[in-house]
């Protein structure tokens, strides 16, 4: 099977894929390890995934959350997971190949096929649950909204438009082997924010800080214009990339708030 050749949405992806390129691995990804109590593991072809689950009540909103590069499960136990407690949802922080307590390889391509079964491991119906993908993470929230059907809703923060853009700064397509037009339909066929959100009709919250120079706002704005309504943009006139949620805490979680009191689902 081609690299470029496109895959269907929520597939398994264990056939070989560009962006499983060790170079791709090694350049992009910024795994550590870190344990924790009382670890959910999600078991995949290559790895056992080490996530975490909060439950406060079966019947609220569960909250699916894909961290950022170079973060990991541990980084949301506290003050995150009791936010999120404080507004009456459940909380799934996911984790990645390699990242955390989780074994395996952080290869991009098995990464997103690892999606649909942490969704799976909530236990929730999709009705029931809000992904939630900061930066990074942006790219396993979408792919998940794209692959499972009926996801209740979509929080990006810090989010990222074009993955192509961010895999060239670490790589190029020459030392992948292939042509720069093989590189870009390689990532097409399974990093295309614009037809993921074009899939998902739940309501959509974008977040983004101004000041944001790791990934420029404009990422946000193409998301935000990209999602179906009902939809939401908030760009914060404070923090950047790695404190948008320290120096806006109060309005963050406000927004947040008033975004999941809208996704509930009526008993």
């Amino acid at each position: 099977m081609s690299a470029a050749e496109r895959r269907p949405e929520g597939c398994d992806i264990m056939t070989p894929s560009l962006l499983d390129h060790p170079l791709i691995t090694r350049r992009y990804f910024f795994p550590f390890p870190c344990r924790f109590p009382d670890p959910c593991r999600v078991e995949r072809e290559g790895a056992v995934l080490g996530c975490r689950h909060f439950r406060v009540d079966p019947a609220a909103l569960t909250i699916v959350h894909f961290h950022g590069n170079g973060e990991t499960v541990a980084d949301y136990l506290d003050d995150f997971a009791a936010a999120v407690a404080a507004l009456g949802c459940n909380l799934f922080l996911a984790e990645y190949r390699g990242y955390g307590m989780s074994t395996g390889v952080p290869e991009l391509g098995r990464m997103l096929g690892d999606v649909p079964a942490v969704i799976a491991a909530t236990g929730q119906p999709p009705e029931r649950l809000v992904l939630f993908g900061r930066s990074v993470g942006s790219l396993f929230a979408l792919h998940g909204v794209a692959a499972v059907p009926g996801i209740a809703g979509l929080i990006v923060e810090s989010g990222i438009a074009d993955p192509l853009e961010r895999l060239l700064m670490r790589v190029s397509p020459g030392e992948l082997g292939v042509t720069p037009a093989a590189f870009a339909a390689a990532v097409a066929a399974e990093l295309d924010q614009r037809r993921k959100l074009s899939l998902f009709h739940g309501r959509t919250l974008v977040l983004h800080a101004r000041n944001d120079v790791l990934v420029d706002v404009s990422h946000g704005e193409r998301l935000y214009q990209w999602a179906c309504e009902p939809k939401r943009l908030h760009v914060f006139s404070r923090g950047d990339h790695n404190n948008i949620l320290a120096v806006n805490l109060d309005e963050y979680f406000r927004i947040v708030g008033e975004f999941l009191a809208g996704s509930r689902v009526p008993m």
